[in-house]
């Protein structure tokens, strides 16, 4: 079986990193089920029940073979017009980026859309979706963590670019720490 952070290629044959990759959707869109990568095993784990009414407002998951600075997969977040199962693989391309500052740590979220997705796909950059969109992504994220008692605080969506920028020093954070043999499920 395929390891999905450490098994899977994020790169693409018909477009390059990082405007497109791979990714792994831990989460679907509309769930309440928190599910974390099992760093050993390359499953998914259930790691909670979100303690309020809220729900992932796009499909959730990780681009593989990335490290970001909190020692996890770099997280994406897939829009899509339907919700995308557990540990399914998808193409995606970077149309923004999410950083938030969580429990003193930075905590990116690549913001994307399904390639395949006739709606989304058509979306190039953060600026083409309705603004509430985001409004409603940043709540999410706020309301959440607050109800687990946790600090957070969520910065305004930038551009693709600085998306490419995280997912190219995740990538090389990545390859740095393989190469010394630091890494849990190697």
């Amino acid at each position: 079986m395929t390891h999905a952070w450490h098994g899977v290629t994020p790169g693409l044959d018909d477009a390059p990193l990082p405007g497109c990759f791979r990714s792994i959707v831990e989460i679907p869109r509309g769930s309440n089920l928190k599910y974390e990568l099992d760093k050993q095993t390359g499953l998914l784990r259930l790691d909670r029940v979100l303690s309020s009414a809220v729900y992932y407002p796009a499909n959730y998951g990780f681009i593989p073979q990335t490290l970001a600075e909190d020692d996890d997969p770099l997280d994406v977040l897939v829009y899509c017009t339907e919700e995308i199962p557990p540990l399914t693989i998808c193409d995606a391309r970077a149309v923004g980026l999410m950083s938030m500052i969580d429990q003193g740590q930075p905590d990116h979220k690549i913001i994307a859309v399904l390639r395949q997705d006739p709606i989304y796909s058509e979306f190039e950059r953060a600026s083409d979706f309705p603004s509430h969109i985001f409004k409603m992504l940043q709540r999410f994220f706020r309301d959440y963590k607050q109800l687990e008692g946790k600090d957070v605080a969520v910065d305004e969506v930038m551009p693709a670019e600085a998306a490419h920028a995280i997912i190219e020093d995740s990538l090389q954070r990545y390859e740095k720490v393989r190469r010394t043999g630091k890494l849990k499920g190697l």
